[in-house]
């Protein structure tokens, strides 16, 4: 598997695909609503991927960009081959992936400045500990966050923070939690759980990591999630992942289809299970009327992009 991600113009993510994988989605490309994809490192690094469009009948544009706009680079390509193999080196960052090809400088413009915040530092900090928080929760992409900052002190009459000083924002702070996650050594609490969650969702219960925004909209929304076969669900939703970034540990919402206390029992009991496995704590009196918590934990989820 390669650590990237795959993005597609119908709105698909394709994490860690293989090389095989990586070539069934390019050689797919060319019809309408599906002619171009975007490959990205995990975690992704602001201005750095790899992209090709295609039309069916019609050349390949293939580009890369390793860092500012000065290395942004295009390929015509006439054969869908050697298209996979230059991304498949992309991807593999292997020597000498790119020099089969001629490739040309894009002239991307004259690269513009972005002026500073005019925050002051009640807000300036404010506007930090939220980006931060969803950071730390580590669902929210860079596109994601840089959207929160622009909109998190916007009210009426105001618009304190411009779209580029948003993508400027974030991009700094993303890359700062880059930094950090590159110190960690093994496997994570997170990485337990969603271990814990796909070991549930095989057993036939149906199991969602930061669902909604909050438990009513969960609650209502977690019936749609599942197959006929499902008999139960747990969930998180991005309240519950705010609470576990701050270092509160997580409340898991858990319960059966058939909303008999019995079998809320019973699933509330397999997810106890499936967390200890992993090695997670589980703090529940078997009351079914009473949230999982997960306890102690360390919440430190590997960004993707």
């Amino acid at each position: 598997m390669c650590e990237i991600m795959v993005k597609t113009e119908n709105a698909e993510r394709h994490v860690r695909v293989s090389d095989e994988e990586l070539a069934v989605l390019v050689r797919r490309i060319g019809g309408d609503g599906d002619r171009f994809l975007v490959v990205q490192r995990i975690p992704d690094v602001p201005d750095v991927f790899a992209q090709v469009w295609h039309e069916s009948g019609g050349d390949y544009t293939l580009e890369y960009r390793d860092g500012g706009a000065d290395r942004h680079f295009q390929a015509m390509v006439d054969g869908v081959e050697a298209v996979i193999e230059a991304m498949a080196g992309w991807a593999r960052q292997g020597s000498g992936w790119s020099s089969d090809l001629v490739w040309s400088l894009l002239d991307m413009g004259p690269t513009r400045d972005v002026p500073a915040l005019d925050l002051d530092e009640d807000e300036c900090k404010a506007l930090e500990k939220r980006v931060r928080e969803t950071l730390v929760g580590g669902f929210a992409d860079r596109a994601e966050l840089a959207e929160l900052a622009e909109d998190y002190l916007v009210t009426a009459d105001r618009r304190p923070v411009s779209r580029e000083q948003a993508v400027a924002l974030a991009d700094r702070m993303w890359l700062e939690r880059v930094a950090e996650q590159a110190e960690w050594q093994g496997e994570t609490d997170p990485e337990r759980l969603t271990r814990a969650f796909t070991a549930l969702q095989e057993a036939g219960i149906t199991a969602r990591e930061n669902f909604t925004c909050c438990r009513s909209c969960g609650q209502s929304e977690i019936g749609g999630e599942g197959g006929t076969d499902a008999r139960g669900f747990v969930y998180f939703h991005s309240q519950c992942t705010d609470s576990a970034a701050a270092g509160h540990g997580l409340m898991l919402l858990y319960g059966g289809f058939d909303g008999s206390s019995e079998t809320t029992t019973a699933i509330g009991d397999e997810v106890v299970a499936a967390l200890e496995a992993t090695g997670l704590q589980a703090d529940w009196d078997r009351d079914p009327n009473r949230a999982i918590t997960v306890t102690p934990l360390d919440w430190r989820r590997r960004l993707l992009g």
